[in-house]
């Protein structure tokens, strides 16, 4: 206590161990203790009295698609890494997709880290890229700090990051295994997809990615990773039906784990207008009734956490025709309210959401200094006023092409400000100049 620069005192403090009004201390960038919300301070202390807000670990995003360098008319570092603080989100790990080059050599590793050194608000860590022709490059990546790798099981729609068949994910997997990394998996089976029809319609295009696209890709996958004893993660998942594969693999022994994101939580296929292509993302928004089974599987632990898949594009890309549009879904400043708005109703706390896009996200990414309020940690915040609520305006967003899919919606949750390593990095609409790290894996 007595060398404490900084202490946040809030009524409402979301720790591991549940919701109470405390004081939290932090010297040089860590959290030393979380104390009596009436401690008294020694002299010198600098006090962040929050009153009512909550202060809640900074959120861990583990699923973003900054597309920089080579695509950053898309989305870049400094404009994502933005959006993230706005959002209360403190860490993200990118994708090695939509880039160029894509992240899967250790020379297109140092081309991403070159890209994004000092220009991120927030800290950033890498996927590695799991492609046909790469395998020889996949232990060269882990040493180099790549937090595990990506692959696709159906095209990934850029030419540059082609899928794995059969035969070549058993490969890639295989030596995945050899050093105990991490295969994350965007599982849908070529075999059952088909074009969307040309037009406005959403029905079209949701009957072309149909639920069996997703369960027989994650059965195939699942099968694999117990063969090899594999750690394999399954990326945003949409279909429900899938949940019961997952949960006989896991009783199995089988290394699983699974994420979705604020949009399948939060949106439905009956509510898509016509047209409407800033909803279009792969794989689809299903329907209402799919939605209330992913929360039932969120509240039992079968899904353990929500990411955003934040995946932008210019704002031509997302044309009337959904058969042509570019899918993707833009979400990092919205997915703490989004999915707190819809979290509330459903009679979940903020200790829920904390767990399932904080705690869980920095688990999976292995991250031991994110993820909670405790000493040892980065003083990594984010401060929500969530009982106030906003509409949602493009205009003020961060994110590069201001397109999102919850344009006009109103939800609950205002982040008030953000803080990383002790420091303020968001307030009220303000930012600092960027003060995010390069993380690399260290376990």
């Amino acid at each position: 206590m007595s060398d404490a620069e900084l202490a946040l005192r809030s009524t409402r403090v979301i720790t591991p161990e549940g919701a109470r009004p405390a004081t939290v201390t932090v010297t040089a960038g860590t959290i030393t203790a979380v104390l009596p919300y009436d401690t008294e301070l020694p002299a010198g202390t600098r006090l962040a009295d929050l009153g009512d807000d909550a202060l809640l670990p900074g959120l861990v995003d583990t699923h973003v698609h900054v597309n920089d360098p080579g695509r950053t008319e898309w989305e870049g570092f400094w404009t994502a890494t933005r959006a993230a603080a706005a959002g209360g989100i403190t860490t993200l790990v990118d994708m090695p997709l939509n880039s160029l080059p894509p992240t899967t050599t250790v020379d297109h590793l140092r081309v991403k880290r070159e890209a994004a050194q000092g220009r991120t608000h927030v800290d950033v860590g890498f996927w590695g890229g799991a492609l046909p022709g790469n395998v020889k490059d996949l232990r060269p990546l882990h040493e180099a700090g790549v937090f595990g790798f990506k692959a696709f099981l159906s095209p990934s729609g850029v030419d540059e990051f082609p899928h794995l068949d059969g035969a070549r994910l058993a490969r890639s997997l295989g030596e995945i295994a050899g050093f105990d990394g991490l295969l994350i998996v965007h599982a849908e089976d070529p075999s059952r997809l088909s074009d969307a029809p040309a037009g406005p319609a959403y029905a079209g295009f949701l009957a072309s990615r149909p639920h069996a696209a997703e369960t027989e890709a994650i059965a195939q996958l699942l099968d694999l990773a117990e063969r090899l004893r594999a750690r394999v993660h399954v990326l945003h998942l949409s279909s429900a039906a899938a949940l019961p594969l997952i949960a006989a693999a896991r009783a199995h022994g089988v290394r699983v784990t699974v994420e979705t994101c604020p949009h399948y939580l939060t949106l439905s296929a009956e509510e898509v207008p016509d047209g409407a292509s800033e909803f279009k993302c792969c794989p689809p928004i299903r329907e209402a009734a799919n939605r209330d089974l992913l929360w039932q599987a969120l509240a039992d632990g079968t899904i353990d956490c929500v990411v955003t898949d934040h995946s932008p594009s210019t704002a031509d890309l997302k044309t009337p025709d959904f058969a042509t549009a570019w899918g993707g879904i833009s979400g990092l400043q919205l997915s703490l309210p989004a999915v707190w708005t819809e979290a509330r109703e459903r009679g979940h706390a903020l200790t829920d959401v904390v767990r399932w896009m904080s705690a869980r996200t920095a688990a999976l990414a292995g991250l031991d200094r994110k993820g909670a309020i405790a000493p040892g940690r980065d003083a990594d915040f984010a401060v929500l006023a969530p009982q106030e609520t906003f509409t949602v305006d493009p205009a003020r967003l961060q994110h590069r092409n201001p397109v999102t899919a919850y344009a006009g919606k109103t939800l609950n949750g205002v982040v008030k400000s953000t803080w990383l390593r002790g420091q303020e990095i968001y307030s009220a609409g303000e930012f600092t100049e960027p003060k995010g790290r390069l993380l690399t894996r260290t376990g």
